[in-house]
Order: structure tokens, then sequence, then C-alpha cells
């Protein structure tokens, strides 16, 4: 039985969102992965493929007659398979693909945009290579391995998620409370693309907002300085074009008539084109990108607090705590559409911020955020959990894990990864290396390397402690009122967390049996609630420059969203949400 014969479903009967609902299996996440990149072939690997599931032992895949559904983890109701991959076993992936005709004496590269956990790859039974990271992008150039027609893809995953040491984030092989169903496998999407021997392996824009200047350098697969050319387009006209090199910075000086500052108000956006010449002056690579120009910074204000200034302006972010979970895709929203429908609510409700908590989204979503104007604290998926002491109403409290030399080179590899593909991205404003004290270790040294790795964005050193001060933040929990129980004078001080208000709507929730920080019947009673948690952080609390709302959805057992799970219901008064954010926002204007 072929992919076109087969005919998926979603497995179980937990609620859906309409969008897998009405999920075409031949339609899977077909927008260009890479926003940030973008050449015009390639060609989508999601979608049916065959898979086997064997024990820890096994060398091979065994019967690969049973298919899923990729992105769509093995988990989830969407991949079409919802079982559970423990710690001692093998997930293999299997498919078939050819190379287009116009595709010859190209090289070919193989994307995987996330695999979670640990990864080997083989094409046509030759092994290419390995990746180990749950939540960020490889690709593999294939091109010596490929056959005149049909070409085999064999991925064997290995993931023991909490059981092991590696990033998790939230997930857990025991989902309760707070912790939630576990992802394996494929969770982001497969594609491939031609280029040429040499090409634009990656864009990196440092902007300068006080100078008005852009700076690209677009960097190549090889150490070679080539001719390049790069515009600038504002509104789709293009009213720079320079002349420069591979490997290199070309500074675009901006003209004050097109100096356009990006905010959450308003997100202005550059596009960029930018042709790679070889040395005989043929076109060899073609791109496209965009930026913006902002500065971020933290600064005191004239009552002598520090603040968080957006182009030299104090800012208060108003945000909500956002998990990305779906009860249908889990990690994976089942579109686009539904992804993007997340942030636009929450752009409708007043909100200007989002903290991506201890998971990473798929590039379009900061792209996205780029493109209306959402500022985004983004969190390191926590990992390597142990018994350790978390004192949240101290500084310089509590206790750091004792990680081992693995656990910790993986943790410094993954973040290194995870910042250096997500710094492009100038919706984000702050990292976050640590939560709650879940596995937070060296505090004082991740900052460090977190600043060595970007040295342009904010850090939130220990979100809900274990405090240290280090870093720009002493950030604290709360829930369910706000609180302000600990205040340091050289930091930005924040509530990094709080609310958690829930409503029980029936016949939208994962389960029967539910909870949240504190409960209640209506919607009404919520917003009063929400209205008066506002309105204390306004009038009592001392040199706060941000609050974060828990949380966007319910998320399985948790019905804290202002959401529902399966997105069909907003919990509380809208219009009264949003005025009472922008109340929040304008306080400190």
């Amino acid at each position: 039985m072929n992919s076109q014969e087969f005919k998926w479903q979603p497995a179980g009967n937990k609620i859906k969102t309409k969008w897998g609902n009405n999920l075409n299996q031949n339609n899977i996440w077909n927008e260009y992965p890479r926003p940030q990149l973008e050449r015009k072939d390639w060609i989508n690997l999601n979608g049916l493929w065959s898979y086997s599931i064997t024990n820890e032992n096994a060398l091979k895949p065994g019967n690969l007659y049973e298919k899923i559904l990729v992105p769509f983890s093995l988990e989830s109701s969407l991949s079409g398979v919802m079982k559970n991959l423990n710690e001692k076993e093998i997930l293999w992936y299997y498919r078939e693909f050819k190379i287009p005709e116009n595709w010859k004496n190209k090289n070919i590269l193989l994307h995987f945009n996330a695999v979670d956990w640990k990864c080997e790859l083989f094409i046509n039974d030759t092994k290419i290579g390995e990746h180990i990271g749950g939540y960020s992008e490889f690709y593999f150039d294939i091109t010596n391995k490929l056959l005149e027609g049909k070409n085999k893809i064999l991925l064997k995953v290995f993931d023991p998620s909490d059981k092991g040491y590696q990033p998790v984030g939230k997930q857990s092989l025991n989902p309760n409370g707070i912790w939630y169903t576990s992802i394996s496998g494929i969770w982001q999407t497969v594609w491939l693309e031609p280029v040429s021997e040499k090409y634009i392996e990656k864009i990196e824009i440092n902007n300068d907002f006080d100078n008005k200047e852009i700076k690209i350098n677009c960097k190549l697969n090889k150490d070679e300085n080539l001719p390049l050319k790069v515009g600038l387009l504002y509104n789709e006209k293009e009213f720079m074009k320079i002349k420069g090199n591979s490997n290199s910075d070309i500074v675009f000086k901006i003209p004050e008539e097109y100096f356009h500052p990006w905010s959450p108000n308003e997100p202005n956006i550059y596009r960029i084109k930018a042709e790679l010449f070889d040395n005989e002056d043929k076109i060899i690579d073609s791109i496209e990108s965009y930026t913006t120009i902002r500065k971020i910074e933290q600064r005191k204000d004239e009552n002598g607090y520090y603040r968080i200034y957006l182009n030299n302006n104090k800012i208060f972010n108003m945000g909500v705590l956002d998990q990305g979970y779906w009860p249908d895709g889990l990690y994976t929203p089942p579109s686009e559409e539904a992804m993007i429908y997340d942030i636009n609510k929450l752009k409708e409700l007043g909100f200007n911020t989002i903290r991506k908590h201890v998971k990473i989204e798929p590039y379009r979503y900061y792209y996205y955020c780029d493109k209306i104007g959402m500022l985004i604290w983004q969190d390191m998926p926590s990992g390597d959990r142990q018994e350790n002491k978390w004192e949240h109403h101290q500084l310089n409290a509590g206790d750091d894990v004792k990680r081992s030399d693995e656990s910790k080179n993986n943790y410094y590899q993954e973040w290194s990864e995870i910042i250096n593909n997500l710094k492009f991205f100038q919706c984000i404003i702050i990292w976050v290396p640590f939560n709650e004290a879940w596995g937070q270790f060296d505090t004082e040294k991740v900052v460090e390397f977190t600043n060595k790795q970007d040295p342009t964005r904010l850090i939130n050193s220990a979100s809900g402690g274990n405090h240290r001060n280090c870093g720009n933040f002493l950030d604290l929990h709360n829930y369910p009122e706000p609180s302000q129980y600990l205040k340091v004078d050289n930091l930005i001080n924040i509530l990094g967390e709080f609310g958690g208000l829930g409503l029980d709507i029936k016949g939208h929730t994962w389960k029967d049996d539910n909870w949240g920080y504190k409960t209640f019947k209506t919607k009404e009673e919520v917003t009063e609630k929400y209205e008066e948690y506002i309105n204390l952080i306004i009038n009592s609390f001392k040199g706060f420059s941000a609050a974060i709302y828990t949380q966007t959805t319910d998320v399985e057992t948790e019905i804290n969203g202002l959401i529902t799970y399966d997105r069909s219901e907003i919990k509380v008064d809208k219009g009264r949400i949003k005025a009472a954010n922008e109340k929040i926002i304008n306080s400190l204007k």
C-alpha cells in the first residue's frame, strides 16, 4: 500500500481544534519553513511516512508497514499513532523521494527543523550523520549519496524524554499537574532544497539603532569572499543597493526618510534581496530575507528604577505565559493558521509580550511576531530536573543542581544552537536560561555564556528563582495574586508569572478532572479578578517593569487559560482585558 492509498485519520478521542478536525494529509505545513533566508526552489517532505518501534538494541527497523503523519510527534493524535516512546525503545522513520530533473548539477540539502531527541540519518542505506538536540534545526548535504530515480530516507530516533538528562521542557512520560504529554521524533517540517556548490548558508544581521545602520553579513558554506549585491526595501520599494563580499559586513546607513524603527505599535519591516556571484560575475545564489531596526537595553528611569527600554523609551512588558501545546498536535500546531490564531488573539487582548515557556517554536512563529509586533521572552527548555532546594523569596539562596559533565555539555550545546538559530528574530528581546530552579546550575557561568552567544539582548537569569545577582532581572513568581515580596535595586524588577485563574468550560477540556490556581464559575468572575490584579500591580508595586499572566490557553488538565485548549472559546471579556492591559502598559509612559 502506498501513501496515496492510505487514509490517514487522527488517533484517540481527545478534544481537537477546528484545524485538526479539517486537516488534509496531503497539505501539511506547506509554508516555506525558513523565512529568514528564503529560496524559490524547495520540496516539502511533510506527509505520510512509514515507521516502526523496536527495542533499544535493534540495528534495523524491522517491518515498516504502519504510517505516521509527519511532522506530528508519535504521541500526538494528528500523527495518527498516539503511542508513547519509552527510554528503552527506538523510533524509526522511512520514506522515499525523487530529485526533480531541474535540480541536476545542484547540491541537495535535507533539513530537519526539529527532531526530539537524538537521531541518526541514513540515505540509501548509508549513514550520513547524526544530531543531538530536540529543539534545534539541522541539515545534511546528501548529494553524494543520491541515486537516479528513487531514494530512501531512514531516520533512527532515541528519546528517553524526562527519563534522560536532556532539555525536555514540560514533557513527561507520566503527565500530571504542570507536566504534560511527552513528544518524540520529528515534530517540525522536513524539507529538501537545491543549492550551488557555494551558497549563502546563513544571514547575520546586526543593527545599530543610534547610528541608523543595518549591517548584513551573508555567511557562505565555505570560507571564501565572493561578490555580493544586497538590496534593502521598505514597502516593497528598493531604496538602497550595495555591492560587497560574502563573509563580510555590508553596512547600510539608513536615510532619515527611510528610518522606521520596530515596536509592538509600529512593527516596521525591511525586506532584503541578496545575489551571490562567482568570480566570473555569474549569479550562483539568490535569497530573500528581512530585518527590523530596534534597540533593547536596561536603563534607569527618572525615578531611579531600572527599566526595559525599547528604542530609548521605557516600555512595560504586559505578557502572557505561552506553553505552545495543542490537544491534537501536542508540540506541533495543526497548521500555520492555527499557530497564528494564538498570537493574533493575544494581540487583540492587548498584550504586547509573550513569554515562550520552556519550548521553542517553528521559525515562522517568530517571523509572524516580527510582522505583527509582539515582544518575545525566550526560555531555554528545562531538563535534568533533580531534587534541589527552590528558594524564591531570598537572593542568592537555594541550591544549584549538580549536573554531570555530559549533561552540562549537552545544555551548552543546545542552548548555543537555539540562540544562534533564533537571534535573527528581532521580536526576541530576552533570553531566559532557567525557570524555577529546574535543572539550574552554574547560574553566573550560564549567564556569561548566554551573553557571549548574543550580547545584544537582555538576560533573565533565573525566572522565579533561585535568584542570583546577575543578568538583568529579578523575576518573581506568585500564584494566583501578584506579589512584590523581594526587590533588588541594581536589576530590573519584574513579575514573571502570576494569575492562573481557572474556568472549566464543559465539552472543551482534556479530561473531567481539572484544576487552576484559583477557579471560578463564570467569565465575569475571571475578568473581574484579572482587572483587580492589574490594578494591584499599577497601584502598589514599586518599580516593576513587566508582568506575565498564566496563561494563553488551557493545557491538558490545567484550565487556567484565557482560551480553551481546543481554541474554540475565549474565557474572559475581551474588551475589558484589553483595556486593563492597555492601562498597565500606558502607566509607564
